[in-house]
């Protein structure tokens, strides 16, 4: 159901970047988004992992340098049917971790130095058994896409204020709608951050649910989101905004309104949802 969900997600994400090229440049600026969609899932496909390791200044470690953490993966891909994903440190005090890479044979984890400070053996065999899942299922590759089209939607939307003030566009039939262009400029990325929302948060559900199954006991993983959730307030992380989804915790802090507009469901319903979990064991 999670599947379906997010495929009718993700169409609905592709068809609104078409309907708003259209609604701001008629059919040329409609064949732009659609251009624009093509070229972003490209890129997103094929180079996402290395750029956001790359941004982040992760180091790919070895099992001579990272032996307890490598025995971790090892088994818990082995138990989740895995290839062994190549493994990366992030010298960030702040402790967080992710995974990525467009499928299981081309997938990466990277965990912080903080994480590896505060979590015990258990709770760290939960967060990765948690990253292990997002490969297994593919998460990662349909957030970034997601992350990728909304970030267009929010650029056609940019440029379409910009020519508006200072008076660009052609007075043809291929020009959209002015009253309508201002309402997609306001409305179009709102939309856009809430459809990617939806994904990020349904895929999070998830990844906590085959994470606390890979690694054999649900409380691993709640415990560790607790003390990651206090950390990651105390703590902070110079992170991309872009790329927020893509961590286990949301590295940016915040409240009030911002946590509505979190890509990471409450943390207090993931823990009880593994807690319930543990209970039905």
């Amino acid at each position: 159901m999670n599947g379906l969900k997010t495929m009718v997600l993700m169409v609905t994400l592709t068809l609104l970047l078409v309907a708003i090229g259209g609604t701001l440049g008629g059919r040329s600026g409609m064949t732009f988004a659609l251009i624009m969609a093509f070229g972003m899932n490209f890129i997103t496909y094929w180079f996402s992992d290395k750029i956001v390791l790359r941004m982040y200044r992760a180091k790919e470690v070895s099992e001579s340098e990272a032996p307890e953490l490598y025995e971790i993966v090892r088994r818990l891909a082995h138990r989740a049917e895995l290839p062994m994903p190549r493994i990366y440190m992030i010298d960030e005090d702040q402790p967080n971790a992710f995974a990525t890479g467009r499928n299981p044979s081309h997938a990466a984890v990277a965990v912080t130095s903080g994480i590896m400070r505060i979590l015990s053996k258990e709770e760290l065999e939960g967060v990765l058994a948690h990253e292990l899942t997002h490969i297994s299922h593919r998460d990662i590759l349909v957030s970034t896409v997601a992350a990728a089209i909304a970030g267009a939607i929010s650029y056609l939307a940019q440029m379409a204020q910009w020519a508006m003030i200072f008076g660009g566009g052609r007075d043809d039939e291929d020009r959209g709608n002015p009253i309508a262009a201002i309402v997609m400029m306001i409305v179009g990325p709102i939309a856009a951050l809430l459809v990617q929302m939806a994904i990020s948060r349904s895929r999070e559900y998830g990844a906590d649910e085959g994470g606390a199954r890979i690694s054999g006991n649900p409380r691993y993983l709640a415990s560790a989101l607790r003390k990651l959730e206090m950390a990651s307030q105390r703590i902070p992380m110079d992170a991309n905004p872009a790329t927020s989804h893509m961590f286990i915790v949301n590295p940016l802090s915040g409240g009030g309104i911002v946590k509505l507009f979190s890509t990471h469901p409450p943390i207090e319903e993931r823990i009880a949802r593994l807690e319930s979990m543990s209970l039905r064991k």
